[in-house]
């Protein structure tokens, strides 16, 4: 060995040295030793990221390469169940690193999470193309009928060779390339979509220094504005576009100007300027729209719609086009009437978007003597919490406990060790509450971990449930909206999905069902909001406590369909704009906003404004998991309706009824057709009477 070769071995020697003492000090290269395997935010460092995505990606193309090489024939066990266990690792960091980037994000790791777009999206098509995988994969599912597998196994199996199919697997090698650079180029313009969303609406704020101009809004938020202002070392009361700004900013502030100021800027949100999407959202559009023709599908709707329940855009449009038939005169005659009450009250002007919330907030007052502000006292938020959690324990003999000693990724997050009816764990809870700069606006359900089974072992899973209430402010708690109620029931819904899951295989558990059929289990949950004996376990006045009355619960009951029709058709609004730009046949070269103006028309009940638009901040659609499914929010709607009839005909807390619903939806995930699920719980095919029934249309 020459003198040069040695010193090169010791400085590689060195070199391994460094790295495995690196790895030593990444997290993710050992095995969690805390308390049921939850992640140990203490220790995870940006730095750690990378490493362990380049590893994670790394050893699942071993795993795939040793699926490959497998010189046994290919079987159910070896290629199917191999493939569902393979990518651990890189799960295991891809989950903590995305639900960070939504919940406590930070320019460090937007960044990181545009350099891994492209290598993950690589790495994903690397699988999703490889001939010589899906030749193994096309072997057990010609066979299928032959080998006695049961419903779950044969679901699996169905949904491996069609994910595979559908992803490019039978293209020829040219239109392979082609679909891989297509993949890669659309995974980036969503994540600049959803960066720009946030930076735009973070980017946007006004200060208000004459506490005359904020006449109307509740104390409790004009506390919240003045904390706002002192953060940034301002004085007086500081005005933003996230939800706990805008929303009461809409119902409450006398002052027109300042309320249209503050609607253009929500409606324009990325519209022009630095963070514009315009160009994203028409690229977005197009390249799903050219990926859904290389796989043989008009468009990107036929191409997501083959796999839901509604099964294709006809029977989409069919549901528009029915609810819209049923509301549209319900939602013109709320209109008019909000037109004449707010002439009583002096103004002689036509009512315009930002006009309505103001207004009929007014009319529902005195209608019915009701407001957030007068049901906000009951809902505070802790007794919320706490009447959420009893429910599912009335309904599921669940129980949850909280545990300090369970690491969390911010301060404001509570860990709950959830058990069912024996007292053996079943799940890691986690809540999150209320907003921040690094966290997107909305609400969400997600998860740490999934739920699948080994053997015997049953792992069980962790689920993180994500809002942007109402903070409390210095001499109040956080106090709910009815709707911040409402929501907090929605995202519990489908984090009990994901609790409650009883599956083999984690592609199949929990929430990982067709789109058009998730939201089913959260929107049931909506339904107890308005119940007496939901509402006297828990709705106490935070000052008094004296139990929320009677004649308050019935005010609610009777105030849920007020503008029922305004709010279906401002759904199905959206629901149409989605169908829009994901039915195109041929790429998009238009003006957007003028492309939006025309797709939602037939559902405009407020006069549309000009140079204002959605699309720029359509998260859902064009960022998240929606495209060509935002009708799935009025088609569960249709199911829940249906679903939660038979709750109120046996008893809102009836355990046979609850049973049921758990034994065949919540505990079922992904394991059968939707449909044959529903029909289970139900004994019938859902009908759309029951929701025109709760909303007073028929």
């Amino acid at each position: 060995m020459s003198v040069l070769a040695g010193a090169m071995v010791a400085c590689n020697s060195a070199t391994d040295n460094k790295k495995d003492a690196a790895d030593a000090q990444n997290p993710f290269f050992t095995e969690f030793t805390t308390l049921h395997g939850t992640y140990p935010f203490e220790s995870i460092k940006l730095e750690h990221y990378m490493p362990a995505f380049e590893e994670g990606m790394k050893q699942q193309m071993e795993e795939v390469n040793a699926i490959i090489n497998n010189e046994e024939a290919p079987t159910f066990e070896n290629t199917i169940v191999a493939l569902d266990d393979s990518g651990e690792l890189l799960n295991l960091v891809a989950s903590v690193f995305y639900n960070l980037t939504s919940a406590e994000t930070n320019p460090q790791l937007d960044s990181l999470a545009q350099v891994l777009a492209p290598q993950l999206s690589a790495h994903s098509n690397a699988i999703n193309l490889n001939e010589d995988l899906f030749a193994r994969i096309k072997v057990v599912y010609e066979q299928k009928d032959n080998l006695g597998l049961n419903q779950e196994q044969m679901m699996l199996l169905e949904d491996t060779y069609n994910g595979f199919a559908e992803n490019g697997a039978n293209l020829s090698p040219e239109d392979k390339q082609r679909y891989n650079e297509l993949s890669t180029k659309l995974s980036g313009l969503t994540l600049d979509f959803g960066q720009n969303v946030l930076k735009a609406t973070n980017g946007w704020s006004k200060l208000i220094t004459d506490e005359a101009l904020l006449a109307g809004m509740p104390e409790d938020v004009k506390g919240m504005l003045r904390s706002n202002a002192l953060k940034k070392e301002q004085e007086g009361w500081l005005l933003d576009l996230k939800p706990t700004c805008y929303v009461p900013a809409m119902k409450y502030l006398d002052n027109r100007e300042l309320r249209q100021e503050i609607w253009t800027a929500h409606n324009t949100i990325a519209g022009d300027g630095e963070f514009s999407n315009k160009n994203n959202a028409i690229e977005i559009a197009n390249t799903r729209m050219q990926i859904a023709n290389l796989l043989g599908h008009k468009t990107h709707a036929d191409y997501v719609l083959k796999n839901r329940m509604a099964e294709n855009k006809e029977n989409v449009y069919n549901l528009i086009n029915q609810l819209s038939e049923a509301y549209m005169p319900a939602a013109q005659k709320e209109y008019q009437e909000l037109q004449q009450f707010a002439q009583q009250l002096g103004f002689d002007a036509q009512i315009q978007p930002w006009d309505w919330s103001y207004y009929s907030e007014k009319l529902k007052n005195e209608r019915f003597s009701i407001s957030d502000e007068v049901l906000r006292p009951y809902f505070k938020l802790e007794n919320v919490k706490n009447g959420v959690f009893g429910l599912a324990t009335k309904l599921y003999g669940i129980k949850f406990t909280k545990n300090d000693k369970i690491q969390v990724y911010h301060p404001e997050v509570d860990a709950y060790e959830v058990t069912d009816e024996n007292g053996d764990f079943l799940a890691v809870l986690y809540t999150d509450f209320h907003p921040r700069e690094g966290k997107r606006a909305g609400a969400w359900m997600s998860e740490f971990k999934g739920q699948w089974k080994e053997g015997e072992v049953d792992s069980r899973p962790h689920i993180i449930i994500v809002m942007n209430f109402t903070r409390p402010t210095e001499d109040k708690p956080a106090l709910l909206t009815y709707d911040e109620l409402t929501t907090f029931l929605h995202e519990f819904g489908h984090a009990l999905h994901g609790m409650l899951t009883k599956c083999t295989y984690k592609s199949l558990s929990g929430t990982n069902v067709y789109r058009d059929f998730v939201e089913l289990p959260s929107q049931v949950m909506e339904n107890w909001a308005s119940e007496k004996a939901f509402l006297d376990e828990f709705a106490v006045h935070y000052e008094t406590g004296e139990k929320i009355s009677e004649e308050l619960i019935q005010k609610i009951k009777d105030a849920e369909n007020f503008n029922a029709g305004y709010a279906c058709l401002r759904q199905l609004s959206f629901a149409s704009l989605d169908m829009a730009w994901h039915t195109i046949e041929t790429p998009f070269e238009g003006d957007p906003v003028k492309f939006e103006k025309e797709a939602m028309k037939p559902t405009d009940v407020v006069p549309a404004q000009p140079n204002t638009a959605l699309t720029t901040s359509f998260n859902h659609i064009f960022a998240g998991g929606y495209a060509a499914g935002y009708y799935g929010y009025k088609w569960a709607e249709v199911l829940d309706a249906d679903a939660f009839s038979l709750f109120q005909e046996n008893g809102i807390f009836d355990q046979a009824t609850a049973d049921s619903f758990r034994r065949n939806i919540l505990e079922k995930g992904g394991t059968e057709h939707p449909m044959v699920l529903y029909k289970n719980f139900r004994g019938q095919e859902p009908q759309i009477d029951a929701l025109l029934r709760r909303n007073g249309v028929k």
